[in-house]
């Protein structure tokens, strides 16, 4: 059996079915399947029982997939270190918050494809947390603050937000001026979040609330305009709207902390070195724009 076979079986394994995996490799299920039944026939066991609803380890398989988990992996550390420098190849299965992925993030993905032009970039732009691992991710960006988790993240540059709210909104229901005043307004949120803010030297923490939520910084900042409530979003979001007038600022004797983007993967010993490049390519880029989030500061 080859390292794409191991590859596969892996994919299916962790997938739970041989469409998902098809989907997470980009090839046809058609090719999936031939490549577990040729697995299976080397080895004379039945690895994957297959269900209506996708497919189930035996035990047999779950003893295999951890071994050729573990084989793929010293393969590709292998391949790594006897590349050219510079030359990468293989696939990139990238996970990119929709906000901000297509403007900010995308431009140095396809220049880091036009660089290792043997690399293949899968891109999925969606603004909820994937699962790395269920999923089949090499790594993913996410912007804002961290949820604890067991993942490794490393950050590759700063974003700023503000509180914000519609000048219709703050003739409706005031602005607020103090931390305690924020309970009397209605908060846009993308969940039940905590927001952070400045006090002195001190990091305070309120729990906001409100009735209107997305999961979209574009979708809040909509909300925002039409005066729903109060919203706090990146510079980069509100830059235009505070521009023409559409949002002020307030409560601004606050200021959130400084927020981050971050490339988090998987737990392991070492990232792979097209995660390697890509984190490099990434703070390289926010170095070279620090007004990409819409304010230079």
């Amino acid at each position: 059996m080859d390292i794409e076979e191991l590859q596969t079986f892996v994919a299916v394994a962790d997938a739970g079915g041989v469409s998902p995996a098809a989907r997470r490799l980009g090839i046809s299920k058609s090719i999936v399947s031939r490549r577990l039944f040729r697995i299976e026939a080397e080895l004379g066991v039945q690895l994957l029982a297959r269900t209506t609803r996708g497919a189930a380890l035996t035990e047999a398989g779950m003893t295999f997939r951890d071994h050729a988990a573990r084989a793929s992996a010293e393969i590709d550390t292998a391949r790594e270190a006897i590349l050219p420098t510079g030359e990468l190849r293989g696939r990139l299965r990238v996970a990119m918050p929709l906000t901000f992925g297509p403007t900010h993030f995308a431009p140095v993905l396809a220049e880091m494809a036009r660089r290792h032009a043997q690399l293949h970039i899968h891109t999925v732009y969606s603004d909820r947390f994937v699962d790395l691992i269920a999923e089949g991710f090499d790594c993913a960006i996410r912007v804002g603050y961290l949820q604890d988790s067991n993942l490794i993240a490393k950050r590759v540059g700063p974003i700023y937000g503000k509180l914000v709210a519609s000048p219709d909104y703050i003739r409706a229901h005031g602005a607020p001026e103090t931390l305690e005043q924020l309970a009397d307004h209605q908060a846009l949120m993308q969940g039940t979040e905590p927001w952070q803010f400045m006090d002195g030297d001190r990091i305070a923490t309120v729990q906001p609330q409100g009735r209107f939520k997305a999961d979209n910084a574009t979708a809040l900042a909509a909300a925002a305009a039409a005066g729903l409530g109060i919203a706090w979003l990146p510079d980069c979001v509100t830059y235009e709207y505070v521009a023409s007038g559409a949002l002020v600022a307030v409560m601004t004797r606050y200021p959130p902390p400084s927020a981050g983007v971050y490339v988090v993967r998987p737990p392991g010993q070492h990232p792979a070195r097209k995660v390697r490049v890509l984190i490099d390519m990434l703070a390289e880029y926010f170095a070279r724009n620090p007004d990409v989030w819409g304010l230079d500061r």
